[in-house]
């Protein structure tokens, strides 16, 4: 049956809505920042008892320079040597003043000390600033007998020249030896100033100057090493001559050298 009624149309249907495209990553634009590092692990730990022990030394504290750094027991030795060696040279001191000094009371009193300490070693000789100094050139010579150490029989040695060793030991030396330029010359004055002109002793120092001059020759003869073997007994004497005037002096001088010679000593 036709009717002028149509059926209802289908319902529209909605419209479609574009189709959305998948999202598009973003094109990696480079950075003007370095890519940072990776973290770093740090390394896992040994367990602890595989892990050696390491002895460490303990660590000293620094001494103290001087006598400071000295324990306590040695810095009383120490400033008792000291003190001893300051006492010793002030006394020497003391009395090397009283002997050069003009006569007074106190060297009056003490005279007897001073000389015992003075002489021979320490004597003072001030004839250098007299009105009157030593013109002449004074040469100490020795010679030795000694007995063989083959046979044993006696054999000479010539005359040494004792002053012209020590001249060469000081020649060109920029600090030459206070020792060797007055030990022999003063013993040798010693000797001759307490004795007479027939070598025989003058007072109570006659016999100190012989042991003294005696003592010295001998260690010079045994130091070179010339003289091999005991030395049974030796001579001393002197050559004296003066220094002659300058060129430009009227003055009329005997350079004419002069021999002193002592009696031999028994060693």
């Amino acid at each position: 049956m036709e009717s002028n009624e149509r059926e209802p149309a289908e319902a529209a249907a909605p419209p479609a809505d574009p189709p959305i495209d998948p999202p598009v990553a973003a094109a990696a634009v480079p950075s003007a920042r370095p890519p940072a590092d990776p973290p770093v692990e740090p390394p896992a730990k040994p367990p602890v008892d595989l892990v050696a022990e390491v002895p460490v030394d303990p660590v000293e504290p620094a001494r103290a320079p001087g006598i400071a750094g000295l324990s306590a027991p040695y810095r009383v030795v120490t400033a008792l040597a000291l003190a001893a060696v300051g006492l010793a040279a002030c006394g020497h001191l003391a009395l090397v003043f009283l002997h050069v000094a003009p006569s007074n009371t106190v060297s009056k009193q003490h005279a007897q000390t001073v000389d015992d300490w003075i002489y021979p070693e320490f004597e003072q000789n001030w004839k250098l600033f007299a009105p009157n100094p030593l013109q002449q050139n004074i040469v100490v010579e020795v010679r030795a007998e000694v007995r063989s150490t083959l046979g044993g029989e006696l054999v000479p040695v010539g005359w040494r020249d004792l002053s012209a060793q020590d001249g060469e030991a000081i020649r060109h030396s920029l600090l030459p030896s206070h020792t060797r330029q007055n030990e022999l010359r003063r013993a040798w004055d010693f000797f001759t100033g307490s004795h007479d002109e027939d070598n025989k002793p003058i007072g109570e120092r006659g016999g100190l100057s012989e042991q003294y001059l005696r003592r010295i020759v001998l260690n010079r003869l045994t130091e070179d090493g010339a003289v091999r073997g005991e030395i049974v007994r030796i001579q001393l004497r002197s050559a004296t001559r003066a220094v002659a005037a300058p060129p430009w002096s009227d003055e009329k001088t005997d350079t004419q050298t002069y021999y002193r010679e002592l009696p031999w000593w028994t060693v």
